[in-house]
């Protein structure tokens, strides 16, 4: 479960949140406008986070990666970002 603190946290700057609560986050970040769903079931333990990604909004969502916390996933987006902006070709459908 995300916590108070957790949902604070999260760089409105750097992300536009479109929904936060304890179970479910969706970002879009402003530097590839990718979309991100995190989700805690808190299944199998407490603390792992399932990251999906999409490349626009009227994609479907691909699982991305896994985490046990919500800083690690918040970075692992953010390298991603920096993999997208530093020479991926971006991907048109």
């Amino acid at each position: 479960m995300f916590s108070p603190e957790d949902l604070q946290s999260l760089d409105r700057n750097y992300f536009s949140v479109i929904v936060a609560d304890e179970y479910d986050v969706t970002i879009m970040s402003r530097n590839t406008g990718h979309f991100w769903y995190l989700h805690n079931p808190e299944y199998p333990e407490k603390g792992t986070i399932i990251l999906f990604h999409k490349h626009k909004a009227d994609d479907k969502y691909h699982l991305h990666s896994r985490g046990n916390s919500l800083g690690q996933v918040v970075r692992s987006i953010k390298s991603h970002d920096r993999f997208q902006l530093n020479g991926r070709k971006l991907v048109r459908r």
